[in-house]
């Protein structure tokens, strides 16, 4: 039987976009281990690398979404390439300023610039969305996006903390910086695929898509899953580090993402029936108990196992979202509607790295696994409390169907299938 991923890939475009997008999604894996690495690396403590990549992660939750509605409103290359010139040149700040150890406030000022960063993993849906929109190849396209995301966490983290490590501080950085500026610029001049956008004078509704009560549950899942990510980065690089080699950590988050990896490969070419929320709360709930390992790994082998079955039940909760967002906002806030997602889970990493580093600092880096445990099962609590709004289609939500008469209930359900 014929790839399903390989059929995807036969609509003219799809590579490129695919290709640009790979090479400017790296900075979402190496910015936080860069900096990290860099700050402790010049002799800064924990608390303080953390704050500072919490910091950016703040601000790319306020700015971001606010990006990406411009975006729907003027289009792709109208407004990534100068949001990314600006943070290119506030993280270039950030690097200077921690180079000539400037005083720490400059640091974050640096920090809270560089939030304008694009989110390029929703650009590159979006356009896979305006292709494939309400057909069962959807289902194939976000599986494979999830599966871009994991590569980039499998080669971003090690890459950046041997950089910085082994190279010179910044050296991790300056790499992640070079591939948002090529891959950002790259994107943009890939006009065919690039959505239509919709401006205000055809878009009477300028109310935010976060109004959708499905979006808010969940966003405000992924606050607590973003955490997860968080405390796991810090934890882990720092359990390295008290082992002899800081470098070994991104290696340890590198398997983490390689299992969510397989499993995304493989829940791409599943074929699934019936709606997409229960599948979508029992992947959170899996996420949640896969942090109990986590806590009692008494070595760094067995860290290594317990990081790849964590893994498992991430891509696959991933791409499930997607499908939510899709069912849940309209197609003319689609883009700022998946940069939410990315929103809440910056907010949880910014929340999980600091709080994990004050942890690592006061109780060893074993103890940041605590701070994961607890993430997971709040973000498992936050589901099924929510889990019967998200079933409820929201008030003036446009259906999926171009007539047909299928409602937003039944696009839920079938945005999950394969044909």
């Amino acid at each position: 039987m014929p790839s399903p991923y390989r059929a995807i890939f036969a609509t003219p475009g799809t590579k490129g976009f695919t290709a640009a997008g790979l090479i400017g999604r790296m900075p979402l894996s190496m910015v936080g281990i860069g900096v990290l690495t860099m700050i402790t690396e010049l002799g800064g403590s924990y608390a303080l690398a953390g704050a500072i990549t919490a910091t950016i992660a703040l601000s790319a939750a306020a700015v971001g979404p606010q990006v990406s509605r411009l975006v729907d409103e003027h289009g792709q290359r109208r407004v990534l390439r100068p949001a990314t010139l600006t943070a290119a040149a506030a993280v270039t700040g950030l690097l200077v300023s921690a180079a000539n150890d400037w005083p720490s406030w400059t640091l974050f000022v640096f920090a809270v610039v560089a939030g304008c960063v694009p989110s390029v993993g929703s650009m590159v849906r979006a356009r896979w969305t305006a292709l494939f929109r309400d057909t069962p190849q959807l289902h194939t396209a976000y599986s494979f996006e999830s599966i871009v995301d994991e590569l980039c966490f499998i080669v971003g983290p090690p890459l950046a903390a041997t950089l910085s490590a082994g190279w010179f501080p910044e050296a991790g950085p300056v790499v992640a910086l070079v591939c948002l500026v090529t891959g950002v610029w790259w994107l943009t001049a890939l006009t065919a695929t690039e959505p239509k956008p919709h401006p205000r004078h055809e878009n009477p509704d300028r109310s935010s898509a976060l109004r959708s009560p499905g979006l808010q549950v969940l966003v405000a899942t992924f606050v607590a899953t973003g955490a997860i990510f968080g405390s796991v980065d810090v934890a882990t690089l720092a359990l390295a580090g008290e082992h002899g080699d800081k470098s070994l950590g991104g290696v340890f988050l590198a398997v983490w993402a390689f299992g969510s990896c397989l499993a995304g490969i493989v829940f791409g070419l599943l074929h699934f029936k019936g709606k997409a929320e229960p599948r979508w709360v029992l992947g959170i709930s899996a996420m949640a108990v896969s942090m109990i390992p986590l806590l009692l790994a008494g070595n760094l082998p067995f860290l290594a196992v317990a990081l790849f079955v964590s893994g498992l039940a991430i891509a696959p909760t991933m791409i499930t979202t997607m499908a939510l967002i899709e069912a849940h906002v309209p197609h003319a806030k689609l883009t700022e509607g998946m940069t939410w997602i990315s929103t809440g889970l910056a907010v949880g990493i910014a929340i999980g790295s600091s709080v994990t580093g004050w942890v690592v600092d006061a109780a060893g880096a074993q103890n940041g696994y605590v701070v994961s445990l607890t993430a997971g099962c709040t973000a498992a609590a936050v589901a099924f409390a929510g889990y019967r709004r998200l079933t409820r289609p929201a008030q003036g939500e446009e259906p999926a169907s171009d007539g047909d008469g299928d409602s937003r209930e039944i696009r839920s359900g079938d945005t999950g299938r394969v044909a």
